[in-house]
């Protein structure tokens, strides 16, 4: 239920953006995001407030990339790439779930 919750929010406040041909990426950007995202989502760090700012400006860049994706994308990749991104941000939106919740 709160994963459903705080993803429609997240795509609530995202429906209002509209892509431009500049903020379409290339492949190489969203393999670096990956990247990225995978080593923050394997740290562990003792400040579990960083942590957690992390996973939610993390999750953020996610869903915007998402956003970017579904709207420029076309081709064969289209619906790979998107259900990859779907699985980066469930990956935080659990971790934000599990580790942030009340703390």
């Amino acid at each position: 239920m709160l994963r459903s919750a705080t993803f429609a929010i997240a795509l609530a406040i995202l429906s209002a953006a509209v892509a431009d041909a500049s903020s379409c990426g290339q492949a190489s950007e969203l393999t670096a995001a990956r990247a990225r995202w995978a080593a923050v989502r394997q740290s562990r760090t003792d400040d579990s407030d960083k942590s957690c700012r992390a996973y939610g400006s993390y999750f953020y860049e996610a869903v915007l990339t998402r956003q970017t994706a579904s709207l420029c994308e076309d081709g064969v990749n289209r619906q790979r790439n998107l259900e990859m991104l779907d699985a980066e941000i469930d990956a935080f939106n659990d971790l934000i779930a599990k580790q942030c919740i009340g703390s």
